[in-house]
């Protein structure tokens, strides 16, 4: 006679079998991701995309411009906002911009910018126009995702959601 079977004992897949379909899985992603770049150079991004992408860049150095005006105008909070900033520079290089991002953002520069006279005179308040700004990019990148295809795709939903986690950051937690 068999024993009945452990009540401690699972059923479904055991957490190895997961780790070696997920990291093959990830390889063949990998693989395949690349076979589309392999062709010939009329395969290359749509007018549509390259457009979209120069836009979300554009969108992030402008992002970019509104932390440092806020962070010139609020340095009680520059050591909070500075991770964020950071991370908005790397979205814009992502998009292929970056120019006028830089990782550090120098005084001069923004204090210079237009939107530094639209910061608000105390700490929450300059946060909440950050929030909001980055509320309002994170939707425009959700949206456009329907008219885009493939790696850019996957980038916009991406940074759209991590401009979501900011959103969160700067109006619930402690960024």
């Amino acid at each position: 006679m068999p024993f009945p079977p452990s009540p401690r004992a699972r059923s479904g897949p055991r957490r190895r079998s997961l780790l070696a379909v997920g990291s093959t899985a990830l390889a063949l992603a990998g693989c395949t991701a690349g076979d589309e770049d392999s062709g010939d150079p009329g395969d290359g991004p749509s007018a549509a995309d390259r457009r979209a992408r120069a836009r979300a860049a554009r969108d992030s150095e402008d992002l970019v411009e509104r932390y440092d005006a806020v962070i010139a105008a609020r340095p009680g909070i520059a050591e909070r906002l500075r991770p964020l900033r950071e991370e908005v520079v790397r979205h814009a290089r992502a998009f292929g911009g970056g120019r006028k991002a830089s990782v550090s953002p120098s005084p001069s520069s923004a204090s210079s910018s237009p939107s530094a006279a639209a910061v608000p005179g105390n700490d929450r308040d300059a946060v909440a126009v950050l929030a909001a700004a980055e509320r309002k990019l994170a939707d425009r990148r959700a949206k456009a995702l329907v008219g885009v295809e493939g790696e850019l795709a996957r980038l916009l939903a991406s940074v759209a959601a991590a401009g979501a986690a900011h959103v969160y950051l700067l109006t619930e937690g402690d960024a």
